[in-house]
């Protein structure tokens, strides 16, 4: 076997694969013999088929798979001896001459390799990144106890409908006819909830002005809402087919005014968000609350710093040459549904997320950073924490934190991102203690605008 690779560029790397008769026979004769042991042909008894009727049937076959299988492995023990950062897949060379695997005992296979552009990612004391202090304000507090008073609030009975309130009522529908009176056989919704706040057209909306228990009014869900198939279905109990053929007008009888009351700054909303008997009064609230606001935020912060890092390493280490011709290939074959205007359009932001990809690796190589088990089921236990935030859930206990990490976990599909957000996680622990941190205090609101321009 003979191996060479050439790399002149230093990127569009070609490596040459010459087989002889003696590296594959051996495995072949090896294979050939294990078929023959099971081998079932009428008239021969199991493992007594005649060999040359093996070769005659399996032969080819199996030589083929020797070869291809003797190919990979060599191909990739080579680039991982010779520490070649080889980008994607190896692809045949457009110049590859014909191989007869069945007739040929000598074999020659050429491969283009996209190699990645040799820099150095490196990162000091001297280097200074910004690192934002969001500060956690009254206003900031105010806004989530109002959440919270929100989401554990509840709808009281009222006299009479007020558009301000955003009441809600509750009655009963029936269609009528031409000339005004109950349709004989018509729609009927007893129960009916409405809520007129969010009628679209304020001639229709406006007859609803201060209704109250008893109160019959009519009007028409076509004009009510000219637009909205789907509305008129749901209200009025009925396919969207049937709603598009409705133009008929109804009374609304009220039976019931409902308006929404926030929950009180009481001691039942703190059990309620942060535990029974966990915070004693309103300032221990606001305090628990600035202190999950200042918790959240560190993660915001952190993968802020991050972005950052990326974009400082990513000026810093400049224009890097990419095998921009062997990338789109390697590209197109790994999405040949798509199609070369898919490669086209797409392929300078691969390049972007590419660089960034392999200025990580030499950062998390320089900093030691290896994730295990525990550190991807930190981040899973964190990110159920997380989703279960912003339902103001801030009490679940811990084994249902854990329980749920472990259903992400099952999941293959989120494997990669978990590990990928461990990494981060101890990339930018590790950075913190790496670079100088330019602190910067910022509101809150000025922080998130930041984020969303990202």
């Amino acid at each position: 076997m003979n191996i060479s690779f050439e790399n002149p560029d230093k990127v569009n790397g070609l490596m040459t694969i010459t087989l002889t008769k003696d590296d594959y026979q051996g495995e072949v004769e090896k294979t050939l013999k294990n078929y023959r042991k099971t081998a079932n042909m009428p008239g021969f008894r199991p493992g007594q088929v005649p060999m040359g009727m093996i070769k005659r049937q399996y032969g080819t076959a199996v030589k083929v798979d020797v070869v291809n299988k003797m190919l990979g492995e060599k191909l990739y023990q080579y680039v991982q001896e010779n520490k070649i950062q080889m980008l994607g897949e190896p692809l045949p060379n457009a110049d590859q001459k014909p191989v007869d695997v069945e007739k040929e005992d000598d074999m020659t296979f050429v491969f283009d390799i996209a190699v990645a552009p040799e820099f150095k990612a490196e990162l000091t004391s001297s280097d200074a990144i910004t690192y934002y202090d969001v500060e956690v304000d009254d206003e900031t507090i105010n806004r989530q106890v109002e959440m919270y008073q929100s989401r554990a609030g509840h709808y009281e009975k009222a006299d009479a409908y007020d558009a301000a309130q955003n009441d809600m009522l509750k009655g009963d529908l029936r269609e009528l006819d031409a000339e005004g009176n109950t349709k004989e056989g018509g729609i009927t919704v007893e129960g009916a909830v409405m809520m007129p706040e969010y009628i679209k057209v304020d001639e229709q909306k406006a007859l609803f002005n201060e209704a109250k228990p008893g109160s019959i009014i009519t009007f028409n869900p076509r004009k009510a809402y000219p637009e909205s198939d789907t509305e008129i279905a749901s209200l009025l109990k009925i396919d969207k087919e049937q709603a598009k053929e409705m133009t008929a007008d109804f009374t609304y009888q009220v039976t019931e005014v409902s308006r929404f009351a926030k929950a009180e700054v009481n001691q039942a909303l703190f059990d309620q968000i942060f535990g029974e008997g966990n915070i004693a009064d309103e300032a221990a609230f606001r305090a628990k609350i600035a202190e999950s606001i200042k918790q959240t935020l560190t993660l915001e912060t952190d993968y802020k710093f991050l972005l950052d890092v990326r974009a400082y390493l990513e000026q810093k280490v400049g224009e890097l040459t990419f095998p921009t011709e062997l990338l789109k290939r390697v590209m197109l074959n790994n999405n040949k549904d798509r199609g070369e205007k898919f490669v086209e359009d797409n392929f300078d932001a691969s390049i972007k997320e590419l660089k960034w990809h392999l200025i990580k690796e030499q950062l998390v190589s320089a900093n030691g950073i290896k994730v295990n088990d525990d550190d991807v089921k930190n981040v899973a236990i964190e990110a159920a924490r997380a989703q279960f935030a912003q339902y103001g859930m801030n009490n679940v206990p811990e084994e249902y934190l854990e329980n749920y990490a472990q259903s992400m976990l099952k999941d293959k599909k989120n494997i990669d991102n978990l590990v990928d957000r461990a990494v981060d996680v101890k990339l930018t622990e590790a950075l913190k203690g790496v670079v100088k941190l330019d602190e910067k205090k910022i509101s809150i609101d000025d922080f998130n605008k930041m984020l969303q321009e990202k």
